[in-house]
């Protein structure tokens, strides 16, 4: 049997076993994947809404209608309503808690576009709800709600699709690496290479009053109680009108309170295809060697001991010991994409270019008929979001379920700790957990903020 096709079935067993092991039947979907049938549309609502939220919103009014969105911040909720509306000719309804989205009857799925720290409770929480789910990238903050997520999902029988669209999108130019591994054209791997680039440190950064219009307290949620922190300086360019130095928008990224850093954020995509062409997003790595690496403050224990500055990795290389004792390399350094290095050739791949003799000699030997589709499991969709609601008339789970999802980011959530911690870990894939070290260990989980536990 195939990759695809172990995968294919995988993904279907997980779909069927979930709804069997809860005693519910999904049943059939009352919409198509119909563009010009607005009755038959499926009803979607958006929490979480600067930058990726209005993204992934704008680019699925072709085949959803959208009832509901959900914001902490009333100028973001303002504004990308009103795109809503000029696009669609309709607003949505607006909401500062998203609980009022989840108990809502007519809303079939929410595509969730929070900072990291917030993803797994709502996600649980729309589950449970009775909602299917459309999460960004990286799904979680922990490795333990990775393995909560499983578990609702198995639990309710919803579909979830992460936001990792390189699996669909892009000119498929990731997923024709992957059938060009799976042909054979560069032997046997011997190693890969993700390069997800660096970041940079703060100045000092000093608590101020909270923006007018913010609910700073929701937006922390889960995390810890701290105050809002902002330096005058605004970005420019991609996520840009908010500081530059902040706590907060877009910056948020930076801290490992609400994230992991360009490790989880640029790692999810990148490492998701290197583990996918691997063979290995039902397993993991054996151990985790943090070859080099910079931190922008202090740290002690795992923790870092200054609250004012950002916190996480500036520059990096790790190595993961792969099944089959294949190298995985994570680095700061060199092109942002993915190198393959096989016994017979190699080439790059990354957002806009594929390139190397492999990808030249398709020319004269172009891939089988069928190749892309087949490592896609069947036609690719016409983007991440067609997928999803094709996965919600089937009940199947997309091509970026949360179980494959899971076991990539695991990937980078132990880089992280191995950073953090300064030293080489031992993983344990099976029993999902970190061998002999039970301070690594502790760092597999994060408590909530009193008041913000998930509502299981």
């Amino acid at each position: 049997m195939s990759n695809a096709s172990r995968l294919n079935r995988r993904r279907f067993l997980q779909s069927t076993s979930a709804l069997a092991g809860a005693g519910v039947f999904a049943g059939t979907s009352n919409f198509t994947l119909a563009q010009d049938s607005p009755n038959e549309r499926p009803v979607f609502a958006t929490i979480g809404l600067r930058n990726q939220g209005w993204t992934i919103t704008n680019k699925s009014t072709k085949f959803a209608d959208f009832a509901a969105f959900a914001d902490v911040d009333a100028n973001v909720l303002g504004s990308v309503n009103g795109k809503l509306k000029e696009k669609t000719g309709k607003a949505a309804d607006g909401y500062n808690d998203y609980r009022k989205v989840l108990e809502r009857d007519d809303i079939d799925a929410v595509m969730i576009a929070t900072p990291d720290h917030w993803h797994t409770k709502i996600s649980v929480e729309a589950m449970l709800a009775g909602k299917d789910v459309y999460c960004e990238k990286p799904l979680t903050l922990t490795i333990a709600e990775g393995k909560l997520i499983e578990k609702i999902v198995k639990q309710t029988g919803r579909v979830f699709q992460v936001g990792t669209m390189q699996r669909t999108e892009n000119s498929q130019r990731f997923l024709k690496a992957i059938a060009l591994i799976r042909a054979g054209r560069i032997g046997k791997i011997r190693k890969v290479t993700c390069g997800i680039n660096g970041a940079t440190g703060s100045p000092e950064i000093p608590a101020i009053d909270v923006p007018e219009g913010l609910d700073w307290d929701m937006w922390l949620g889960p995390a810890p109680k701290v105050s809002y922190r902002a330096l005058p300086e605004m970005r420019k360019g991609y996520g840009g009108g908010v500081p530059l130095y902040t706590n907060c928008h877009y910056a948020w990224r930076n801290w490992y309170e609400y994230s992991g850093g360009q490790m989880n954020d640029w790692g999810a995509h990148h490492v998701d295809i290197a583990t996918w062409a691997l063979g290995a997003d039902d397993s993991g790595p054996s151990k985790i060697t943090p070859i080099s690496y910079s931190l922008p403050v202090e740290y002690k224990d795992g923790y870092p001991t200054v609250d004012d500055r950002y916190n996480s990795p500036t520059k990096f290389e790790i190595h993961a010991n792969m099944p089959g004792d294949i190298p995985l390399v994570i680095t700061s350094e060199g092109d942002n994409g993915i190198l393959f290095e096989g016994t017979k050739g190699r080439f790059f791949v990354n957002r806009g270019r594929l390139s190397g003799k492999p990808v030249e000699d398709l020319e004269s030997n172009p891939l089988p008929e069928g190749a892309v589709e087949e490592v896609y499991g069947g036609p690719v969709s016409e983007n991440h979001t067609a997928n999803f609601i094709a996965a919600m008339q089937s009940r199947e789970q997309p091509i970026s379920d949360v179980f494959t999802h899971n076991r990539m980011l695991e990937t980078c959530h132990l880089a992280n700790i191995a950073i953090r911690l300064g030293r080489e870990l031992q993983w344990d894939p099976v029993k999902r957990e970190i061998v002999g070290d039970d301070e690594a260990n502790a760092f597999l989980a994060r408590d909530s903020r009193k008041g913000y536990e998930i509502n299981l």
